[in-house]
């Protein structure tokens, strides 16, 4: 026998179940909810009644095509019903935009990041500054904000949002809770940045091949190495997670890294490992924090054109990073491989080596070679990563607060 508890927390999951479905497929009728559910009629009809009273969803006609016969009545959710903020933090800038809870864009500005030796006092200074230029320009106030969702390449704490190391500030950490209190109330959350594009591509591929989806990896190539993994899961759905892959070993006692130990995979495919090796310059020389790709596109000019050195260094960084996806799928399953980022343009360059490094593989050399997809547009599924993460989350808060408030 269920208790009025249990029955409670069935009502929410399936509430979010319908929100979720909105947000999937966009406005839809009472018995299209239905199906796409798997609800009853009467499950629906008590379910909707309650969004609505809300004020979390709203009704909409649609007048079919012909003109004749009564409108199709709709269902979606209600766009001022709360609004998020999206802050991606990148080597060289910051960008903020603001989303309603349909999830359209309302607003979006970058603002150049300082590389500002005074380290994470004055860029948290700056992200406050940015988070409340972004409601100005748009009218909105603080109490509207539901949640305010954060991504950087590097270490995030898996339970809080708390920056533990990233290529910007080393091992300086930003809890962006503390940072934003008292003056938000909004819920803050952090994630990698890689993993978001995991999550993103997992999205994309599962409308497209359903229950065949099994699992795709992620790779992030520029300024940092950044992998994520997407695995199809069970009653949670999909399981995502961002190992430390740029930092894994792949030669001991190697080239200088960024994080400050020698060997990473990193230090031999990051831009700054690409630039020292095309200009030759000892392994142990600290790295730069910030290569323009413009520097890049230079040496990749060089190596098309038969340059000796600029092509072993391009070639160089595609077997580090060859030898450390070989491991990966060494350790989890054959996968498909999408690469990301500003990196994708010199994939020609990087190819041989990459190819190369994962046929040292035995499950490569067992099973034959994963398949390798280059997907430029990395900030679009940066985007699509915090907006699918982001707007659960709201989704799940406002059904257990707006839903019982409304009642």
């Amino acid at each position: 026998m269920l208790t009025k508890s249990s029955t409670e927390l069935v009502r929410q999951r399936n509430s979010v179940l319908v929100l979720s479905v909105l947000r999937r497929h966009g406005a839809l009728a009472h018995t299209e909810i239905s199906d796409f559910t798997g609800l009853s009629s009467a499950t629906i009809s008590a379910i909707t009644a309650d969004l609505e009273r809300a004020q979390i969803i709203e009704k909409s006609e649609q007048q079919a095509a012909s003109g004749r016969g009564r409108p199709r009545v709709l269902l979606r959710q209600r766009r001022d019903c709360g609004y998020l903020i999206v802050v991606i933090i990148s080597s060289d800038a910051v960008q903020y935009s603001l989303v309603d809870y349909a999830g359209k864009l309302i607003d979006r500005f970058s603002e150049e990041r300082s590389h500002d030796p005074s380290g994470a006092g004055r860029f948290v200074e700056g992200v406050r500054a940015g988070l409340s230029r972004i409601l100005d320009r748009s009218r909105i106030t603080q109490e509207k904000v539901l949640l305010i969702s954060i991504s950087s390449k590097g270490l995030v704490d898996s339970t809080e949002p708390v920056l533990v190391w990233s290529p910007i500030f080393g091992s300086d950490q930003i809890d962006f809770e503390s940072a934003l209190r008292p003056d938000w109330q909004a819920k803050v959350i952090l994630d990698n940045e890689t993993l978001l594009v995991a999550a993103a591509l997992g999205a994309r591929e599962e409308i497209v091949k359903g229950a065949d989806f099994r699992s795709l990896a992620a790779l992030s190539l520029g300024h940092s190495i950044g992998l994520g993994i997407v695995r199809r899961g069970g009653q949670t759905g999909q399981e995502v997670s961002a190992p430390n892959f740029g930092h894994m070993l792949h030669m001991a006692g190697g080239g200088l890294c960024r994080c400050g130990t020698r060997g990473c995979i990193e230090a031999y495919a990051g831009f700054y490992a690409i630039l020292r090796s095309a200009f030759e310059v000892p392994l142990d020389t600290i790295p730069a924090k910030f290569v323009p790709v413009a520097e890049l596109d230079k040496i990749a000019a060089k190596a098309r054109q038969g340059h000796h050195t600029s092509a072993f260094a391009f070639r160089q960084a595609g077997l580090a990073l060859g030898n450390g996806l070989s491991r990966m799928l060494s350790l989890t399953e054959r996968m498909p491989i999408a690469i990301t980022g500003p990196g994708t343009r010199y994939y020609d360059l990087l190819r041989q080596g990459i190819e190369e490094g994962l046929g040292q593989s035995h499950i490569v050399r067992m099973e034959g070679m994963p398949e390798i997809r280059i997907v430029p547009e990395e900030p679009i599924l940066v985007f699509e990563g915090h907006l699918n993460r982001a707007l659960s989350v709201i989704d799940q808060d406002i059904v257990v607060s707006g839903v019982q408030g409304g009642e």
